[in-house]
């Protein structure tokens, strides 16, 4: 039975992740808290609070869960992550927020669409510079450079260009994509944070051992103690900048400095398939003890929304 003391799951098509926090949540038994998967079926402007707590790790592509999820906040429910932050996950914005928090970020262009749907019209773009200076964006950004969409993971419609011919030829094929051209770093060895609660972080490196699937182990024993506080550091502040409680943050390590390539997941892959049965029990762990908290109102989500104040009755100075 559902009850606003529930925890639920709002996923996709993964299995073992949700089932895990599901299982762990139940088995611990704290104060009557329970979890299950979320059951949305039509969502009313007063239906009353369903959930103490939802993770979300599906929202981004079903528009419906998106509204569902931002009415659940109105009634009291702590969403992971926030749907209202949520609109910051642009690979763009990532970028540039590192670099305004003097996190090592490569450089980073975001270009206009090479084509627009309708009613969209050379007239409704008159704002636009045209052509492109391509030639000044590319001697900021350098070669070898990543062209790659704004949004969306997955190594998708990503593309290695090392000359305007290239960058020209793979951009006429991004069609209704926004896209970015970021600088490629290459280095010793990449790095992926997963960050829980804006707080506990789990460095990762790939198992050099391991030739099947990609499977990411605890980076403590391979990669120096300097650039792991590093980066543990720079994924807590950007996690902090960012308000998500649940995301993974990947670096790329070049001559012992860490450069942030990929700054907010807000639904990153935790697959138990992909990783160490280590790393994937310490996620479980954490997520279940961060929704615990947040159903027991013992830890505070990250922000706070304007019209919150008002649901309050403190009025729009209180």
């Amino acid at each position: 039975m559902l009850t606003a003391r529930t925890v639920g799951l709002l996923v996709g098509r993964e299995t073992s992740f949700p089932q895990a926090v599901i299982a762990e949540i139940n088995r611990r038994g704290v104060d009557d808290i329970r979890a299950d998967y979320c059951r949305l079926a039509g969502t009313r402007v007063d239906a009353p609070r369903a959930y103490a707590v939802i993770v979300d790790r599906i929202s981004h592509l079903v528009p419906y869960y998106r509204s569902a999820l931002k009415y659940a906040t109105l009634t009291g429910t702590v969403v992971i992550n926030n749907p209202f932050w949520w609109s910051a996950d642009e690979k763009f914005f990532g970028a540039a927020l590192a670099t305004r928090l003097g996190v090592a970020t490569p450089r980073c262009v975001v270009l206009p669409n090479k084509a627009y749907p309708e009613p969209v019209s050379p007239a409704t773009l008159r704002n636009l510079t045209y052509p492109l200076p391509w030639e000044d964006l590319v001697a900021y950004v350098g070669f070898p450079a990543l062209l790659k969409p704004n949004r969306g993971g997955g190594l998708q419609h990503v593309y290695k260009v090392r000359s305007l011919e290239e960058l020209w030829r793979c951009y006429d094929q991004t069609g209704l994509r926004t896209m970015i051209l970021q600088e490629h770093v290459e280095g010793e060895y990449n790095l992926r944070c997963l960050c829980i609660g804006r707080r506990h972080v789990l460095p990762l490196t790939r198992d050099p051992e391991h030739h099947g699937a990609a499977r990411y182990v605890p980076a403590d024993a391979l990669v120096p103690t300097d650039v792991l506080a590093r980066v543990e550091q720079d994924t807590r502040l950007l996690c902090d900048a960012a308000g998500y409680d649940l995301n993974a943050v990947e670096f790329v390590v070049r001559g012992g400095v860490p450069y942030a390539v990929d700054v907010l997941n807000p639904a990153p892959d935790v697959d138990r398939a992909r990783l160490s049965a280590t790393a994937f029990q310490w996620v479980v762990d954490k997520v279940a003890d961060l929704a615990i908290a947040y159903a027991r109102g013992a830890h505070q989500p990250p922000g706070r929304w304007r019209w919150d104040r008002f649901l309050r009755g403190a009025g729009p100075d209180g």
